[in-house]
């Protein structure tokens, strides 16, 4: 079946038979080790392949309707030779009660316990101490594949047993063999034959020396900020046309790179448990031009443990050598950044959300700062430390940062502060000199919050768009039909609920922080502005539709006036918190000269708005004293549109009193 393989095992068996004292001096397995272990890892990655077309032939049998992959050239690529029943492995499998049933089921398992024992070899021939479990481990496993090979199917628990990679469960074949793995991993460290740039390599060609020298001086540079996490350990060998680099990320069992170089194309293997992570450092890699595939794109319940186990393979192709080297330094460099990322991204979403913590994390492998050092310094209970020695009356226990900030402001703190942990830590600093760097920062980010001025532009804009929905109503008021002012009647009720919905969220925050009262005072009067319009719009509908049918000219004449006039004064409102942002108690004058202005705007079209309301009052007694019903409404429509000015002009006065105050201004 392995012709290949088989090529390598009688080489080791002849190499075995030397009787040579000078190769019993030395220790016949320190000659031997390199070899037998190139051909462990060559196995584990047959292994893993194997593994993976089970997977997919699972998933084919659930939904025949799906593509299957050629899986063909990876086979040949891996050093299969016999090719014929891959093909039909996956695409005539089906389910039979449950039971997966496969073509070429005896050559699959046949496949599994060759290639175990391959990749067992150099664990069970050292014969140290401490290899005892991985080697009855190992008996166990052949017994196991011995008789799944012969029976009738493969079961869901043949399955689970096989791909699971649960601890907490009974032993997997994949368990074994990630250990296999960091056991083959450890002894490569030992037995290496030189050390290229701090990669344990043997085997190697003196034309690989620059590669290996450059994915190390990538590595390298970012390597100080895993600090004292474990990982990073690099291995190099040669095998015929490729060479093989390996990386160990971490502590995680499924947590491995391989990258095989050929020519002038970098092919890159890189398995993950945790999605969120996997797609990080896809989408990483893919920034430097590398193409992905990704296996296993769907998760099933019984695999795994019911937890997802990603692998890709991201494909580069190189122009130039340099271009080449250029890649591999790259590829390198960007390895430490998922070390702890997943736990990182947990403790970012205490304070932010999910989108925000990735971005977060997104920006630290840019930049090249990281995570580990805001972990390191106390990670979310650093966050939470500060937040209550800067500001326990803005904060309490169980609020999210981006709640109290606002997102853009809580954004920024966090990218700051986990870039001040880095920059700290690597200078040797003591972490509590970091935790009063971090009040500093956040008692600075708190003067310059904005997330009430939010809520209130957000409100304005409400306002803004009644306004100029009821000038627009008022412009076509006699060729609107009942049923498009049943269309605008309904949007200006969503837009008036909107804007409710405002109100009741700074209610609520002011129920955990009082510093939100004067906001709440502030969103009550700009609400009545809201709610004066939405009704002004719904009687102007009453007045254009049957049985009355329009307002006289003259009349809505001077009521477009009215309502322009206040439109104006909600669009200086929406201004007045704009600049309010800005302005802070070491602010400049020109900040505070330009905010009063705008009030004052705000102020006189009030006054307008008055002598407007006092000219359509006499238009309507004149034009429509003989008409009740309509004198009715009409009034009402002047009324409801000169209470919301006058509703402005205390939301201005409230502005200008909670702006001062919050910067100690003497009003």
């Amino acid at each position: 079946m392995l012709s290949h393989n088989h090529a390598h095992t009688d080489a080791i068996k002849g190499m075995g038979m030397l009787k040579d004292k000078a190769v019993e001096s030395l220790g016949q397995q320190s000659l031997l080790l390199p070899a037998w272990i190139t051909v462990a890892l060559n196995a584990n990655d047959r292994l893993k392949l194997l593994i993976t077309l089970l997977q997919s032939a699972k998933q084919h049998a659930f939904t025949p309707e799906a593509k299957v992959l050629d899986w063909g050239k990876d086979f040949r690529s891996a050093g299969f030779v016999e090719l014929d029943w891959v093909k039909d492995f996956a695409t005539s499998a089906y389910l039979e009660d449950e039971t997966l049933i496969v073509s070429n089921q005896e050559t699959f398992f046949e496949n599994l316990q060759e290639n175990l024992s391959l990749m067992a070899r150099p664990v069970i021939e050292l014969g140290d101490t401490g290899n005892e479990d991985l080697c009855a481990r190992c008996e166990i496993w052949h017994s196991h594949l011995k008789k799944f090979s012969i029976s009738e199917g493969i079961s869901n628990t043949t399955i689970t047993a096989l791909t699971h990679g649960d601890r907490k469960q009974n032993d997997s074949f994949h368990l074994l063999v990630m250990d296999l793995h960091k056991r083959i991993n450890a002894i490569a460290s030992t037995i290496s034959t030189e050390n290229i740039a701090g990669a344990h390599a043997w085997h190697v060609l003196p034309e690989d020396h620059a590669r290996i020298e450059a994915f190390m001086h990538g590595l390298q540079r970012t390597a100080a900020l895993k600090f004292s996490h474990p990982g990073l350990d690099t291995a190099a060998t040669r095998d015929e046309q490729r060479l093989l680099i390996q990386n160990d990320i971490g502590t995680n069992d499924a947590h491995v790179l391989v990258i095989e170089v050929r020519d002038k194309q970098i092919e890159l293997t890189y398995s993950e448990l945790h999605k969120g992570r996997f797609e990080f450092f896809k989408a990483m890699l893919e920034k430097l031009n590398f193409d992905w595939q990704v296996f296993e794109p769907v998760t099933t319940a019984d695999l795994n443990a019911g937890k997802p186990y990603h692998v890709g393979k991201a494909t580069y192709l190189a122009n130039t050598e340099t271009d080449l080297l250029q890649a591999l330094q790259m590829v390198g460099s960007r390895i430490v950044f998922v070390i702890d990322w997943n736990r990182a991204r947990k403790r970012l979403q205490h304070f932010v959300s999910k989108k925000i913590a990735i971005k977060l994390l997104t920006q630290g492998a840019e930049d090249e700062y990281g995570h580990m050092a805001w972990l390191l310094a106390g990670g979310e209970k650093l966050v939470y430390q500060t937040m209550q020695s800067v500001a326990s009356d803005a904060f309490r226990i169980g609020d999210r940062l981006d709640e109290v900030c606002g997102e853009h402001a809580a954004e920024l703190f966090l990218e700051e502060l986990m870039r001040m942990c880095s920059a700290m830590l690597l200078d040797q600093q003591p972490t509590s000199l970091i935790a009063d760097e971090a009040r500093m920062l956040l008692v600075h980010v708190l003067r310059k919050r904005s997330f009430e001025f939010d809520l209130l532009a957000d409100h304005a804009a409400y306002c803004h768009a009644l306004s100029q929905l009821l000038a627009q109503c008022l412009e076509t008021s006699t060729t609107q039909t009942a049923d498009a002012y049943k269309v605008i009647t309904d949007q200006a009720k969503e837009w008036e609920h909107a804007a409710d919905h405002l109100l009741t969220e700074a209610r609520q925050r002011a129920e955990r922080q009082p510093r939100w009262q004067p906001v709440v005072h502030l969103l009550s009067q700009s609400d009545d502005v809201a709610d004066t319009l939405e009704e002004s719009i719904f009687i102007l509908s009453m007045l254009s539709n049957a049985p009355l049918h329009s307002i006289p000219p003259e009349v809505n004449a001077v009521l477009a006036r009215l309502v322009q006039t206040t439109q104006a004064a909600i669009q200086d409102y929406v201004k007045a918190i704009q600049i309010a942002r800005d302005i802070t108690s070491d602010g400049t004058s020109q900040d505070t000269d330009a905010f009063l202005k705008v009030l004052w705007q705000m102020l006189r079209a009030e006054r307008h708005c008055d002598e407007l309301y006092r000219e359509a009052r006499l238009l309507i007694v004149n034009h429509l004293h003989d008409q009740p019903v309509a004198f009715g409404l009409t009034s009402d429509l002047a009324g409801a549109i000169e209470s919301a000015s006058d509703a402005l002009l205390s939301v201005g006065h409230q502005l200008r009193k909670m702006v001062f105050e919050k910067n100690a201004v003497t009003l």
